[in-house]
């Protein structure tokens, strides 16, 4: 059986903005239905992916180790940490809210840190393995990337519920900032990574160095 042509043997290319199939042999390129610049492959890719990584793993220290919170009740405050946190639900026996902020917090953006890295280091190795593996393991990043704002959105709704009861207060402490930062890089670093380039070095795609090029060039 022949093997079926890819879009660069029929000079096409999908728009990263609305997704049609566009010919890439008209000059210049761009999107014939909504004008956005076409690219093979998402431009710069590996470098804005290593470097949203890199900045959220830098928020990611001071995210944990600075308080994201301040309780006060009945006149004295306490301040907590992402782990403290946990570690007070769990001890109150509310173990299963303890249980999801472990998993957003702490878990989630881990693993993400862990996929994005071996993602971005078999790339550029030009590895072969697991290829199929290695896409779900992309979508699953994608999937879960979001999941890491409850840690935000339970403080939120903690603090606007607490609001109404006299003798309690919460406030936000600068932990929050940084873990929202972190999820905010962590976002942008999935969404820089193009998940064609795990098949690219498989030969499959003719125009490999081509495309390679204009994913890695600064």
């Amino acid at each position: 059986m022949t093997t079926p042509p890819v879009a660069s043997d029929l000079n096409l290319c999908l728009c990263h903005t609305c997704g049609l199939a566009c010919d890439m042999t008209h000059d210049p390129h761009e999107c014939e239905r909504c004008g956005a610049p076409l690219h093979r492959r998402k431009t710069n890719s590996l470098s804005r992916t290593w470097a949203y990584m890199l900045a959220a793993l830098v928020f990611y220290i001071p995210a944990n180790l600075l308080p994201v919170m301040n309780t006060k009740m009945v006149g004295s405050g306490a301040d907590s940490t992402i782990m403290s946190g946990v570690l007070e639900f769990w001890q109150h026996g509310a173990w299963d809210i303890a249980l999801i902020i472990f998993i957003a917090s702490i878990a989630v953006p881990g693993v993400k840190f862990v996929a994005l890295t071996l993602l971005l280091v078999t790339v550029q190795r030009n590895s072969r393995w697991a290829c199929k593996e290695r896409s779900k393991m992309y979508r699953f990043v994608e999937v879960i990337g979001y999941w890491s704002m409850l840690d935000v959105i339970v403080v939120a709704l903690v603090a606007s519920l607490v609001k109404f009861q006299a003798l309690a207060d919460i406030e936000p402490r600068p932990g929050i900032l940084f873990f929202g930062l972190v999820v905010v890089f962590t976002m942008l670093s999935a969404m820089s990574f193009d998940p064609r380039l795990i098949w690219d070095a498989k030969g499959e795609n003719p125009h490999f160095e081509e495309v390679k090029d204009e994913a890695t060039s600064h």
